[in-house]
């Protein structure tokens, strides 16, 4: 049973960060690809970041570049993505999503997390 699990979300103040991190299990579970997408009130699911396991490819979304980084540490099954100068329009849940191929698409991705709420707000 693979399991992704995310956690680290939560209410922020406009400027501020936050570290998300999500831990994938399950027997002989190594995933290639490894990303994060959110999902804002109405709004369909996005890509957001993700990375492989070599780390060599690494992408983002226009709208985080600059802000958010992504990394994974591999002894951990683990990655995670740091969020700085966080903005009222981040606030969504984060899911946490495993491939086996490299991509960024949601349809590609071969296993979900649950999801964690980022809420940016004054």
């Amino acid at each position: 049973q693979v399991q992704l699990v995310e956690s680290g979300g939560g209410l922020v103040q406009p400027g501020e960060s936050l570290t998300l991190s999500c831990a994938a299990s399950g027997r002989t579970f190594s995933p290639n690809n490894m990303g994060w997408f959110r999902q804002a009130p109405g709004k369909e699911r996005e890509f957001v970041a993700s990375i492989t396991r070599s780390g060599n490819s690494i992408y983002y979304a226009d709208s985080v570049k600059g802000r958010f980084t992504v990394s994974r540490d591999n002894a951990k099954n683990t990655v995670y993505l740091q969020m700085n100068s966080l903005k009222p329009e981040d606030t969504a849940v984060y899911y946490c999503a495993a491939s086996g191929i490299t991509t960024i698409t949601v349809s590609g991705m071969n296993y979900w997390g649950k999801g964690t709420l980022v809420t940016v707000s004054s």
